[in-house]
């Protein structure tokens, strides 16, 4: 079997580092935040050009403490993307304000950003870009929308570590970068996490507050916070593994070019844009006949995945924002015919030649 992801190959390859790791968190008792988190704020907000990490337990909560910290609240807007994981827009409605969407470039699965300015009213105060499957959104043109009017923008880098956009690493271009360490995540913990990113102190201050409770020292609560520590476990098993990313990354770009060469003329791959290093999170191809050949990869052992067949304006849960069928006929299609195939750094070019081979070969049938 080829899976979707395989974890326990990454886990065996660094095994001994990470128990080592784990071991010393045990010893020292420093179970949540601690020493291990701490460093790992430094080193991760340093491997994405920014001057503050502030580490949480997950991605959402990120997008969350990033969304207060600036101003964000009720009778509030945010202008983001349909075609994205839900927790970009739960956590706009957890501040209370609108999410308010922009379909996708069809090429870059990103926000189109020729569409951002007239979404803009008087109620908007932030741009939520979404650097999707480990490709940067075309972020010039964005912060030049924000600035003119005043907006501040949060990058939902979640699935995009160690991306670039005109080599300038993601999370550090707009005012806040937001990071999922979800397990099966390019940058991955073995639990759940998340990290924020910034160079405003101010910002900073506020989100370590609010992620302990809205202390500003221990029983002092200066602000109505949340528990969004991150375990110190956790710290310590992603600054070992923050070590590998850069090869790790490598690794998939370079798997991505052998499934482009062996896909070549047979579906549509991802598009890499000129400004962008793409980290390759999700390597998506698309067709009209998703299920048919999901179930024939299946049926040889190669399992592949989607992301996401249903776009938040669609879902039941956000019906309640007044879009409907037919509002972001980009952000739908793609939805109906994007297909994730296996993509982690551990993949072998025997692997790769295999799930394209199978894939070329249920296509023929069609």
């Amino acid at each position: 079997m080829i899976p979707f992801v395989d974890l326990k190959a990454q886990y065996l390859s660094i095994k001994d580092e990470i128990d080592t790791a784990v071991l010393k968190v045990l010893e020292s008792t420093q179970f949540i935040l601690g020493n291990e988190v701490k460093a790992l704020e430094e080193e991760f907000a340093s491997y994405c050009n920014a001057d503050y990490g502030i580490a949480v337990n997950t991605g959402t909560s990120a997008l969350h403490l990033a969304l207060l910290a600036a101003g964000i609240g009720a009778a509030d807007e945010v202008i983001t993307v349909p075609f994205t994981f839900v927790a970009t827009v739960a956590a706009i409605c957890y501040t209370g304000a609108k999410p308010v969407f922009v379909d996708i470039d069809p090429v870059s699965y990103t926000i189109d950003v020729t569409q951002i300015e007239k979404a803009i009213t008087e109620r908007t105060k932030a741009i939520l870009p979404v650097h999707l499957y480990g490709q940067p959104a075309d972020m010039e043109p964005i912060m030049e929308i924000a600035r003119r009017y005043g907006l501040t923008v949060i990058e939902d880098a979640a699935q995009a570590h160690g991306a670039e956009y005109k080599g300038q690493r993601v999370g550090s271009i707009g005012d806040i970068g937001c990071f999922s360490f979800y397990p099966g995540k390019n940058l991955g913990a073995y639990g759940e996490g998340g990290m924020i990113v910034t160079k405003n102190p101010e910002y900073t201050h506020t989100m370590q507050m609010l992620r302990d409770w809205g202390q500003e020292r221990r029983y002092h609560h200066v602000l109505k916070g949340y528990n969004y520590r991150m375990d110190g476990i956790q710290g310590a098993i992603l600054r070992v593994k923050l070590r590998y990313i850069e090869k790790w990354t490598e690794g998939r770009i370079a798997h991505a070019a052998q499934y482009n060469q062996l896909l070549a003329d047979c579906v549509p791959t991802p598009v890499v844009l000129p400004y962008s290093r793409h980290v390759y999170h999700v390597y998506a191809v698309r067709t009209s006949q998703r299920e048919f050949l999901q179930q024939q990869l299946n049926e040889h052992g190669i399992q592949t995945g989607i992301h996401y067949p249903i776009p938040v304006h669609l879902q039941t849960a956000y019906s309640d924002l007044g879009y409907q069928y037919g509002d972001f006929p980009h952000s739908e299609s793609a939805a109906m015919e994007e297909l994730s195939l296996p993509m982690y750094a551990e993949l072998s070019t025997a692997q790769i030649a295999t799930v394209s081979q199978k894939l070329k070969e249920a296509i023929k049938t069609l």
